[in-house]
């Protein structure tokens, strides 16, 4: 079993760093707030520390979940981040979605101080986080990966090393692009349902198990056919993965037009007061009585 550090518990870290504790790892975490490290030792046990640096002292292992680019810098390469606290031989596992060049930047300052890198954003949402069953997207080094791995799968359903530095995050921008046309997609086919008068519980329960199917369909068109979007991931983080993810597109020259268009659908969202609706909420676009 490894010492662990995990910083940032919030609606992923918590049952995260959850499972590490119950696959008997020696945990020490960190919050932002401390109620909620308070909260995660009374539940869990371990301890938890006054910074990030603290936390990460002595400890093998530093997973690291937070918001954005932002605040991934601020708890991990300032005075009292945790690279001042990780010695040599130590790794760095990011599961925030950040941008591929905090990645590399990690990376580069990471490396200089013999502390290996990992940029590896998650998918499967709150659920796979409370399950353990999270698919885990991966960039970094060959050895590096191979350190973390058996820990890692302490939460992870499924993990792959995809590349170098930022792969991950690229990979992650991959990820969002297929679920924001996957969703719209599905928001259009209950608007349409729901005009045409047919049973939406029906037709579902044919269509998601032919070529037409999605796990957005299987765990999605029951909530959505009953109007129900207070859970899920929420449209503003949704909103910050696409912003990364366009932003991205148009340094490396990708095509992204449906992309593009959902992204503002989900600012309309936003705008009839939906930021922290599920993302399936789309639908909402279509009814102006809901």
């Amino acid at each position: 079993m490894a010492k662990v550090a995990f910083i940032g518990l919030g609606t992923m870290g918590f049952p995260m760093a959850g499972h590490l504790a119950a696959k008997g790892h020696e945990v020490c975490v960190y919050n932002r707030s401390s109620a909620k490290a308070e909260s995660w030792v009374k539940q869990h046990g371990g301890r938890f520390a006054a910074t990030p640096a603290q936390a990460a002292e002595g400890a093998e292992l530093v997973f690291v979940c937070v918001g954005n680019d932002e605040d991934l810098r601020s708890v991990t390469m300032t005075e009292t981040g945790v690279l001042a606290g990780m010695k040599s031989g130590a790794v760095l596992v990011d599961h925030t979605t950040a941008s591929a060049e905090v990645a590399r930047e990690l990376y580069q300052v990471a490396t200089e101080q013999g502390i290996g890198f990992l940029d590896a954003p998650v998918s499967g949402g709150q659920a796979g986080a409370e399950n353990g069953v999270l698919s885990v997207m991966i960039g970094g080094d060959e050895a590096v990966y191979q350190q973390a791995e058996p820990v890692i799968a302490s939460y992870a359903k499924s993990q792959q090393l995809i590349g170098g530095p930022g792969a991950g995050q690229l990979a992650k921008m991959v990820n969002q692009i297929c679920i924001a046309g996957l969703v719209q997609g599905l928001a259009e086919a209950v608007h349409f349902i729901e005009k045409s008068g047919l049973d939406g519980e029906k037709v579902f329960d044919v269509i998601q198990h032919g070529a037409a199917g999605s796990w957005q369909m299987s765990n999605r068109h029951k909530t959505m056919l009953q109007g129900e979007f207070d859970f899920g991931f929420a449209v503003d983080w949704m909103r910050k993965d696409l912003s990364i993810t366009l932003n991205e597109a148009r340094r490396n020259g990708a095509q992204l037009p449906i992309t593009a268009l959902v992204d503002q659908f989900y600012a309309e969202v936003q705008q009839r007061g939906g930021g922290r609706w599920d993302t399936s909420s789309l639908l909402k676009r279509f009814e102006t009585g809901r």
